[in-house]
C-alpha cells in the first residue's frame, strides 16, 4: 500500500522503473503546438529583444554623447577595464559601444521573459515601459556603476538623478516595451 502523502507520479516510477520518463511527466505536459509555430515564435522573441535592445541602445547612447560628449563610449569600456580605458584609442571605444548594446539587448531580453508570464507588461506597454526605464535606471546606479571597475558611487546630484531616470524611462523602457508588444505576440 502507497501512503497518501507520496506523489502519485513517484509511486508509478517506483512501480514501473522502464517508463520513467513517460510516467514522471504530467498529463498535460504534450503540447499541440507543431514546429512551425516554435520557429515563429522563437524568431518573434528574437525580433522583439534585437529591434527594442538596439533602438533602446541608440537612442540611449545619442542622447548620453549629446548631454556627456562623444567620449561616453570609453566610460562604458572603463567599467569593465578599469580607469586606464578612458584614455584608449578606436578598439576600446568600439568595445564600449558593444557592452552598451550588449547592456540595453539583455535589459530588452529582461522585459521580454517577463512579458510573457505577466501579460499586462504587453497590454499595458507605456506604463510598464516607464516604469522599466526607471527600474534600469536604478540597476545601473546601484548595482551596475558600483561593481564596475569605476567604483561609481554617490553621492549624486538630485538633478543628475531626475535627469538620467526620465531619459531612461523614455529612451530605454518605451522603445523595449513597444517592442515586445509589436513583435512577441
Amino acid at each position: 500500500m502507497v501512503s497518501p502523502c507520496v506523489p502519485r507520479f513517484l509511486t508509478e516510477i517506483h512501480m514501473n522503473r522502464e517508463n520513467v520518463m513517460f510516467n514522471a511527466l504530467p498529463a498535460n505536459f504534450a503540447t499541440d503546438s507543431d514546429p512551425s509555430s516554435l520557429s515563429s515564435d522563437s524568431s518573434n522573441a528574437f525580433l522583439a529583444i534585437a529591434v527594442g535592445g538596439l533602438v533602446a541602445g541608440t537612442l540611449d547612447l545619442l542622447q548620453a554623447c549629446t548631454l556627456f560628449g562623444w567620449r561616453i563610449p570609453l566610460v562604458i569600456a572603463a567599467g569593465l577595464l578599469g580607469r586606464q580605458a578612458i584614455h584608449g584609442g578606436a578598439g576600446r571605444y568600439l568595445l564600449g559601444v558593444i557592452l552598451h548594446f550588449f547592456i540595453a539587448c539583455s535589459a530588452a531580453s529582461i522585459y521580454y521573459a517577463a512579458s510573457r508570464q505577466w501579460t499586462f507588461l504587453r497590454e499595458n506597454w507605456v506604463i510598464c515601459g516607464l516604469f522599466f526605464g526607471a527600474a534600469v535606471e536604478e540597476a545601473m546606479n546601484l548595482v551596475v556603476l558600483p561593481l564596475s571597475a569605476l567604483h561609481e558611487r554617490g553621492p549624486y546630484e538630485l538633478h543628475d538623478l531626475i535627469l538620467g531616470l526620465v531619459m531612461h524611462m523614455i529612451v530605454i523602457g518605451l522603445p523595449i516595451a513597444y517592442s515586445v508588444r509589436r513583435f512577441a505576440r
